[in-house]
């Protein structure tokens, strides 16, 4: 009898087993924002409670390291089944034209999707082909930092142009202001770059330039070259040795007056600098952008062949819920990619980037993804550093558009 009920237990708990299912989550979350992907993980095994989530996450590298993994797995045909990827050209240049995605169109139109996200979002993360990526998140990369006590101090204000900002400048050299823009190692600089040009060619230029409309080589793109260079003229010298938060952390201290860089600054400045935003850091749209939001966002997509497919279509489903939406962002310092957040949740900045996100030009940005594929980017900062060395506009122009022509943008 004993040995009856012990092999019915046993049966039992085999058939539990069986029953249960799993998925496979790859990102690279980790650290800091490692909370906030645990919250989406709960949520996701709170409305599925028999299925177990495997948190495949590589840390390191801010993603480089993962990327490399992802790699070998999707090229040796065991993809997870849903991974991290910044919306936009960096999964569609890839593994999208590599015909290793599914096509997420029914999935947006039985969730309603395509009222709940801005059609500016969708656009950039679909082909003619389908949808490609469920976002998660926003950030917005084009906000000018400051300090508003060294600002009034120097009786100066957040430039509202790039002219404007080269007369700033020179009033702050005058009073001493040795760099009074700060920037850091490359990337950074290349995040310069792209407000630059956006805040000069004007948010329509910008697309048309990553459509093939407007070339690199067009004189009004070598202007915008020259102005990226009289604004790096008021830069730190030794800019290569700074991290964006050693750079962010100049600001706090007001050694200088201005840094350019994408509102994941907020969460530095509030979480670890433990500052008040709009008491002890302001912030304005880079100068040239008013009225425009320059986004990037963290995605997750299906690859084809997923082993736990119907699992994974349930977690894109949490991913793109309201309520997934809204236990992520408040802890990894974004906003939500819908539009209707309840913004009661989020902190005093990231509720005046919500408010821009839902009425201002949404452009994507190359630094981070959104409108270049990879074989643009990676080698995009080697044009940046020969730029900054020797201020060749014409030069740098032409380089970018035969890598722009290498690299498929326009065809």
């Amino acid at each position: 009898m004993k040995k009856a009920l012990m092999l019915a237990l046993a049966l039992a708990t085999a058939g539990s087993a069986s029953a249960a299912g799993k998925v496979e989550i790859f990102s690279w979350w980790a650290g800091d924002e490692g909370p906030a992907l645990e919250a989406l993980i709960k949520l996701y095994e709170q409305k599925y409670p028999s299925v177990k989530v495997d948190n495949a996450t590589v840390s390191g590298g801010a993603g480089t390291n993962a990327k490399a993994v992802l790699k070998t797995r999707m090229l040796g045909g065991t993809p997870p089944d849903s991974f991290q990827a910044h919306a936009g050209q960096e999964l569609i240049g890839t593994w999208v034209v590599a015909n290793r995605m599914e096509d997420l169109t029914p999935l947006f139109k039985s969730e309603g999707w395509n009222k709940a996200f801005p059609q500016d979002l969708i656009k950039l993360i679909s082909t003619k082909d389908g949808i490609w990526s469920v976002p998660v998140n926003v950030h917005r990369s084009n906000v000018m930092w400051y300090n508003p006590a060294k600002l009034k101090a120097w009786g100066v204000t957040a430039p509202k142009t790039w002219p404007e900002f080269l007369s700033t400048c020179a009033k702050l050299k005058a009073k001493g202001v040795a760099a009074p823009l700060v920037v850091g190692e490359n990337w950074t600089q290349q995040h310069l770059w792209e407000n630059v040009m956006i805040g000069t060619l004007g948010a329509q230029n910008w697309e048309n330039l990553w459509t093939g409309k407007l070339k690199f080589t067009d004189p009004k793109v070598v202007g915008a070259f020259t102005t990226f260079g009289k604004v790096m003229d008021c830069t730190n010298k030794d800019a290569s040795g700074l991290s964006w938060q050693q750079a962010s952390d100049r600001i706090a201290a007001g050694t200088s007056a201005f840094n350019i860089m994408g509102d994941w600054a907020a969460g530095y400045y509030t979480t670890t600098k433990k500052l008040t935003p709009g008491k002890d850091f302001g912030w304005a749209p880079s100068p040239g952008t008013t009225k425009v939001f320059v986004m990037l966002a963290d995605s997750f997509g299906l690859p084809k062949g997923a082993k736990n497919r119907t699992e994974a279509m349930n977690w894109l489903k949490v991913l793109g819920s309201k309520q997934g939406q809204d236990a992520f962002n408040p802890l990894k310092g974004s906003i939500a990619a819908r539009i209707d957040s309840d913004l009661s949740k989020y902190n005093t900045y990231s509720k005046s980037a919500a408010a821009d996100w839902k009425s201002n030009k949404i452009v994507g940005s190359m630094a981070h993804g959104a409108v270049a594929p990879e074989s643009f980017m990676s080698a995009f900062g080697a044009i940046i550093d020969q730029f900054v060395a020797g201020r060749d506009a014409k030069g740098a122009a032409n380089a970018a558009q035969q890598l722009a022509t290498r690299a498929g943008i326009g065809k």
